[in-house]
Order: structure tokens, then C-alpha cells, then sequence
């Protein structure tokens, strides 16, 4: 029997797989040869399992004693060596080398077969593939927890101090529920309750880790808030107290959920005050709306419910990892379709670009029960920054559409573009081409001209740099993106600016249920 106590635990805590053996080892690849390189995962070839030896594997999540790690690092035992010389150019030696070596050593006494752990698997959503660009090989990962899972704590008989996936950006109601549980609930006007900020960006990072489509929207939002500061003081057009000019680039970004909802960016950015020169900290919250449409006439098979394009889609949680979908002239977008149960349909999807090109279209079958559909169409880049369209038809009718703006750039490499950049980047793909096939025989179909003055148009911008460009960005975002409050970090100039901490938006604003003291007399943190 082992005893929970962390500092004299004679036990190694770690689950393995119940699985047939033959089966393991082909979901695990360990009997293929794997080496990385490039940050990619490659698989080489076959290889054989070495015999004598006990191969076992589960979860790469577990609690090792002291005694052990000691024989994991410091022995010359022929199975320690070579089994470090096997697990080097194995895919996932987490989930098998401990396990082994503890199974075959003079420990396996002291394994105990429960990593203290619930792990929400769900292989209908987390055997996706997802990992194909980075590794040569599918493999499966848990999903993270939701409200209807709560009963799977509260029932739980094993041992449990762990669990996995929490992830509050997807959902935060399930860890308020298991806080509770546990705890207690917090009161109802405990303020920030509802609220989750998740920090993005920080100037510590320097703006190279930022893409520059990110920049160049950060920079178009903190320009949203300093138009709404300016506006706030109407009926004095000669008071110069609430008018601010940006200073370098942003100090932070969040993005900001309420009751698990994405409400937002929080850009913060330093500003001098045109009246008394004064530098202050400013956050803005600009917030994203969306232009789904469903059709004129209903259609008894038209299940479609919602539908959205973006970059980074995850298709274990069904979500866009580029919240508001922030997209550039280089980037390779997905379209998402989400549907209700019914009848089996068979649908068309059109891209259609600023100057009215059908840039992509393609038929989808949709199954009866089919709740989503996703696809990335090959476009070639770099795509003409405007207003997209994406069409959903049944038969040439149309279902629904959406709307989607990709922004030109006012960065390149993280420095202001130069205009041979700006041609280069902002005049669409080569020959109005973004696919090898051409769909302008469909243009007279969806009623959809293409006109010379929209092209000529679209050639003009495509050069403007400076103010200018800034102009051209600052419209198009403002079709989606709009600001929805600013606020100053500390004492402002501004007589009717609020301070951030006393708002319940700001990523400054209090949020107790964040904080984390030391641990109290019983070990728990409240």
C-alpha cells in the first residue's frame, strides 16, 4: 500500500495501457524509426522491437520517485542504455520509456498502475489528424473538459489530484464549476467572475514574434481607441484633452471572453497627449462582429447554421485558434460550416475575391449527421486584401454567405513596407489566378460582374503606403472591428477617460478568482 506523500512517496504513480500489445505498438509507432528535424517529425522506416524485453506504454503523465529517477539518469544498466538508445528515435517515448524500463527493472515493484489523473478523451473529436504539418503520423489527444462533464469528478472513486484539459479560452465554466465543487462558490458580485483575459502579446517579447498581419491590427485598433478618446468630449472641437497620438508599438494584447463568449482584443499602447504633451498608457477593447446571412428563400434541406472562415482551425474543439480571424494577404484560410441534424445534402462553396473572382468552389457532402465541415482550398497567395465573400448554395440557390476581410499590410519583416512590398504583396496572385482552374464561367451564374473599374481600383491601392495605406486599413477593419471602450492605465488628462482597474473589461480590472496566495493550514489555496 502506498502512502500519498509527496516527500517520502516510495511509489511510481503511472497508468499503462489495458490494450492488446501488437495494437500499442502500431498506434504508438514504435516500430517505426522517427528523427526531427526542422521542427518536423519525420518517419524514416520499420524497425524492430528488441526482443527479451517487456514493451509497455500509457500515459506520458506520471509521478516517478526519487529512487527511480536516480536509476532513469545515473545507471549504466545494459536495459537503461538501451533503451535510451531505442526511445531516441521513437515519436512519443513519454508514453512507453518510463513504462518500460520501470516493467523490466528491479522498481516494478513499486509501480502502481493510476497516474492520479482524469484525462477527458473523447476519440470521435481527438483522433483528428491535426498534427499532419508537424509530425508523420496520427495520433489522438484528449479534449478539454465542458460543463457536462462536472458528473465525471463528482463520481470519480480513484485516487484523483489531476486533470486534463482545462482550457478557460474554450471553456471557463467548467473550471468555476470544479472550483465549486471543491471550494465553495464564490459570491455572485464577486467581480470578474464571468471574465477570462488571456495575455497574447508583450513587448517583452519584442514585435518579431508577431506576425505582420498581428501588427499591423494592433496597430489599426489602438488607432479605433484613440478615435473613440477623441470623440469623447463632444461639443468641444477645440479641446485638445482627450486627443492622442500612438507612440511606437503596442506594450500588450489580450484577448478577452465573457461567459465563454470571445469578445475581443485589449490592445494597450502608450499615447501622448496632444494638450499637455503627457504620456499615458491606453487600452482599448475593440470587439468583432460577423456578417453571416442566411438566404432569401428557405430551403427544407437547408441545415446550415453558421458559418465562418479563419486561420488555425482546431477541429478537436471546433474552434478558430486566430480568434476574430485576423488574416493578411499570406495567409491560408479554412472555411467552417456548422449544421443541424436532417437529410443528407450536398452543398457548393464559392470563394469570391474584392474584384468579384471566383477565387475557389467545391461541393461538400454533408451526412445526416454531420455537425461540422471544414476545408482549405489551395489558394495561391498572396490574396487581394478587401472584402471576401464565401457563398454556401444547394443547386446554385443560396443557402447562406459570409463576409470576411483580409487586411493589408503596413509591416513587412516587422518594419514599415516599402511600396515595391505593397505592390508585391497587395495585388492578388499572379494573373487573378489563385487556382490552376479558372471559374469565370460561373461569374454570369451568381450574378456576379466583374467591373474594370473595380479592378483599376484595387491596382491603385495595391501601391499606397503611409498615411495613405493606414487610411485603407483603418476602413476595411472598420467593417468588422469596432471600439467598444478605452481607458487609461493611470492618472490621464483626459477628464471623462475611466481608470482600467475600475472597469469590468480591462485586463487591469480586479479578478479574484485569479489571485493565488500561499497554500493555507488544511493545503488548499482558499
Amino acid at each position: 500500500m502506498c502512502v500519498f506523500n509527496l516527500r517520502v512517496c516510495v511509489c511510481v504513480f503511472i497508468c499503462v495501457c489495458v490494450c492488446v500489445l501488437s495494437r500499442f505498438i502500431r498506434k504508438q509507432g514504435l516500430d517505426r524509426l522517427f528523427f526531427e528535424c526542422d521542427t518536423h517529425m519525420w518517419r524514416l522506416g520499420d524497425r524492430k522491437i528488441p526482443e527479451g524485453i517487456a514493451v509497455d506504454g500509457g500515459s506520458d503523465w506520471f509521478l516517478l520517485n526519487r529512487m527511480f529517477v536516480d536509476y532513469i539518469i545515473n545507471s549504466e544498466d545494459e536495459l537503461v542504455v538501451s533503451m535510451k538508445r531505442f526511445y531516441a528515435y521513437t515519436l512519443l517515448p513519454a508514453e512507453s520509456f518510463f513504462h518500460t524500463v520501470l516493467e523490466n527493472s528491479a522498481h516494478c515493484a513499486s509501480m502502481v498502475d493510476n497516474n492520479l489523473r482524469i484525462t477527458n478523451w473523447n476519440r470521435k473529436l481527438g483522433c483528428k489528424c491535426q498534427y499532419k504539418h508537424i509530425v508523420d503520423w496520427c495520433g489522438c489527444s484528449p479534449n478539454d473538459f465542458k460543463p457536462p462533464d462536472l458528473p465525471r469528478f463528482q463520481q470519480t472513486s480513484r485516487p484523483t489530484f489531476f486533470a486534463r484539459k482545462f482550457e478557460a479560452s474554450v471553456n471557463q465554466e467548467i473550471v468555476t464549476q470544479l472550483d465549486s465543487f471543491l471550494f465553495g462558490p464564490y459570491p455572485q458580485e464577486t467581480p470578474g467572475l464571468q471574465s477570462y483575459w488571456e495575455n497574447v502579446y508583450d513587448e517583452t517579447d519584442s514585435v518579431a514574434s508577431l506576425s505582420d498581419s498581428q501588427l499591423t491590427h494592433y496597430h489599426a485598433f489602438t488607432r479605433m481607441g484613440l478615435s473613440r478618446a477623441a470623440t469623447s468630449l463632444q461639443g468641444h472641437p477645440d479641446n485638445n484633452s482627450c486627443r492622442y497620438i500612438s507612440r511606437g508599438h503596442p506594450v500588450s494584447v489580450h484577448l478577452y471572453f465573457l461567459s465563454d463568449v470571445f469578445q475581443g482584443y485589449l490592445v494597450r499602447q502608450n499615447a501622448s497627449n496632444l494638450a499637455t504633451s503627457q504620456l499615458e498608457t491606453l487600452e482599448t477593447w475593440v470587439s468583432h462582429s460577423n456578417h453571416f446571412t442566411l438566404g432569401p428563400t428557405t430551403n427544407t434541406l437547408n441545415r446550415l447554421q453558421f458559418a465562418e472562415v479563419g486561420t488555425d482551425w482546431d477541429a478537436k474543439e471546433r474552434v478558430f485558434r486566430n480568434f476574430g480571424s485576423l488574416l493578411g494577404p499570406t495567409e491560408e484560410p479554412v472555411a467552417m460550416q456548422r449544421w443541424g441534424r436532417g437529410q443528407n445534402v450536398t452543398v457548393t462553396v464559392v470563394w469570391v475575391d474584392p474584384t468579384n473572382v471566383i477565387a475557389a468552389t467545391y461541393d461538400i457532402l454533408v451526412d445526416g449527421g454531420t455537425e461540422y465541415t471544414h476545408y482549405r482550398p489551395p489558394l495561391t497567395v498572396p490574396l487581394r486584401p478587401g472584402v471576401w465573400t464565401l457563398r454556401v448554395l444547394h443547386h446554385w440557390n443560396l443557402l447562406a454567405s459570409t463576409s470576411f476581410v483580409v487586411s493589408p499590410l503596413e509591416y513587412h519583416d516587422q518594419q514599415p513596407i516599402r511600396q515595391e512590398d505593397t505592390v508585391k504583396l497587395h495585388s492578388g496572385p499572379v494573373r487573378n489566378s489563385y487556382m490552376e482552374q479558372s471559374f469565370h464561367g460561373l461569374n454570369p451564374i451568381l450574378n456576379l460582374p466583374v467591373h474594370l473599374g473595380q479592378v483599376e481600383e484595387a491596382e491603385f491601392k495595391a501601391s499606397l503606403t503611409g498615411a495613405e495605406l493606414q487610411s485603407w486599413v483603418d476602413h476595411l477593419l472598420s467593417g468588422v472591428w469596432s471600439a467598444a471602450d478605452v481607458c487609461s492605465q493611470g492618472p490621464s488628462s483626459c477628464p471623462v477617460m475611466q481608470r482600467c482597474r475600475e472597469t469590468g473589461w480591462s485586463a487591469l480590472s480586479p479578478d479574484p478568482k485569479s489571485d493565488l496566495g500561499p497554500p493555507r493550514g488544511n493545503g488548499r489555496i482558499r
